[in-house]
């Protein structure tokens, strides 16, 4: 999954309704008679990119994509101030998961993911042994509270100035704490101004400490608004 393949467009898509409220959007490339795959996106919020179909040869895979609730296509979006993350976990995503593939008729598929979606695809592997052919995973994480406290604090070794400005955008009394917390109080509020800052300021920390990646550019959708409030609000729950 290192060289992409060209552009393609899905041959199948929909939408899948879950037992709770959601729907969730998904869509398949590639060949329909070839080797199921999944791809898990990161984040988690980010939503499946156009880039992300690239990942699969179009003449061996049957490659599955979907917007993991609450982003991209998928809705209710998260981006709504009293929107209910109970609904949002680990288990769920897991579930969806099961529910995509029985809805497609998929007795076993390739996992693959990058970022979050190896976090995601380890869980699915360790729940769900028999319907997994194997994993494909890149930069890979598994979440782990040590993890994220190298991604909100340790970092700052590395971009002190940007890290500075990523810590004042919380209240001071919280910053030598839990940083991610923090931010999802603010991401929380009722105020739409004080969610819009906080979005912007995580996206641009999350921007700023993937920039050692080669080949790095900035990432365009941390452009959007709605974006970057679904993105941040995800990631921090």
């Amino acid at each position: 999954m290192t060289k992409p393949y060209a552009p393609i467009e899905p041959y199948a898509s929909g939408l899948l309704e879950t037992s709770d409220g959601h729907v969730l959007y998904w869509e398949e490339v590639g060949n329909p008679d070839g080797t199921p795959a999944l791809y898990l996106h990161g984040g988690p919020g980010s939503g499946c990119s156009l880039n992300a179909r690239r990942n699969f040869d179009p003449d061996a895979y049957r490659a599955v994509l979907f917007d993991q609730r609450g982003c991209g296509r998928s809705r209710p979006l998260v981006s709504a101030p009293n929107a209910d993350l109970r609904t949002n976990t680990t288990d769920h995503l897991i579930a969806d998961i099961e529910s995509l593939r029985a809805h497609l008729g998929i007795e076993r598929w390739v996992v693959a993911g990058a970022s979050w979606g190896v976090t995601l695809a380890l869980v699915y592997a360790q729940r769900h042994p028999a319907r997994v052919r194997a994993l494909v995973l890149g930069a890979v994480t598994a979440g782990t509270r040590r993890e994220i406290a190298w991604i909100t604090r340790a970092m700052g070794r590395v971009f002190p100035r940007e890290w500075e400005r990523f810590a004042a955008a919380v209240p001071a009394a919280e910053r030598d704490g839990d940083l991610a917390a923090a931010y999802a109080r603010l991401l929380a509020s009722p105020d739409a101004a004080v969610r819009e800052q906080a979005a912007e300021a995580w996206c641009r920390w999350e921007d700023t400490h993937v920039s050692l990646m080669p080949g790095w550019q900035p990432d365009p959708r941390y452009d959007d608004p709605q974006f970057r409030l679904i993105f941040a609000r995800l990631v921090t729950h």
